[in-house]
């Protein structure tokens, strides 16, 4: 009989008061609990203390991913559940955790399933379902590649097994924020990929934008998730069209 393992829940936040007791309140079971804040000025380290959080601040910002590794480097448990301030763990998904803490084999990533939520309805179409995340992991073998944006964890050679149970995810409550966030997204790609020495073609922005909207709409069954659906395909080829224009103007910009 194996011992249970100690679960660090990680989360990396910014002006979250107004979702994080949800958030915190839905992994209050964890063993643990890190908020690395990068400069909020609301009631965030007030919220997170409430709950018994511990809470650190970093407002020497260099990208989600370096973020995401600093506030591991807090934890203390044996293995990490890295969420965000907009995600809730279901209670499904809060048995299939704790299930894992029972065995974690630690060649093993754990994916989590998140339902997503547009314009309120969660969508379980357009790509958007189970929209798998690998997020529960051993702290001593993972840890999160260094992107600016999109953030993934380097899980090398590692089986990914995905576990029962939904992550909600908060994704657009309010479509102008969330528009916003898209288009902080798409700006940070574009410089990715522009430091990295990419660029793409005029024609590459209008195919990549077209293929964005017919991917969600058509391939990924966005029409059966009704009018959100379509306003989502929508904003997928606005977003890309974003990434791909911002990437093509930064490859054509005057040099002074």
């Amino acid at each position: 009989m194996t011992d249970k393992k100690c679960l660090s829940v990680v989360l990396i936040v910014r002006n979250e008061a107004e979702l994080l007791t949800d958030c915190l309140s839905s992994v209050s079971w964890a063993d643990e609990i890190i908020v690395l804040d990068s400069g909020s000025t609301d009631a965030t380290e007030e919220i997170t203390r409430q709950f018994g959080a511990k809470f650190y601040q970093n407002t020497d910002w260099q990208g989600f991913g370096k973020q995401r590794q600093l506030a591991q480097r807090y934890a203390t448990g044996d293995v990490i559940l890295m969420i965000d301030a907009d995600e809730r763990v279901s209670p499904e998904l809060r048995q299939s955790i704790e299930s894992v803490l029972q065995n974690v084999d630690k060649n093993q990533v754990y994916s989590l399933g998140r339902l997503n939520l547009f314009l309120g309805r969660f969508m379980r179409h357009s790509g958007w379902y189970p929209d798998r995340v690998n997020r529960l992991y051993c702290a001593k073998h993972f840890r999160y590649n260094d992107d600016l944006v999109h953030e993934s964890l380097a899980i090398g050679n590692a089986d990914i097994v995905p576990l029962k149970g939904d992550l909600l995810h908060l994704t657009c409550r309010n479509f102008f924020d969330f528009q916003r966030k898209q288009l902080s997204y798409a700006e940070a790609w574009a410089k990715q990929r522009h430091q990295q020495g990419r660029y793409c073609s005029f024609f590459s922005i209008i195919s990549h934008t077209l293929g964005a909207f017919f991917k969600t709409w058509i391939l990924r069954t966005g029409f059966l998730d009704g009018k959100q659906g379509l306003i989502l395909a929508g904003v997928n080829a606005q977003y890309t069209f974003n990434k791909y224009a911002a990437l093509w103007a930064l490859s054509h910009q005057l040099q002074k």
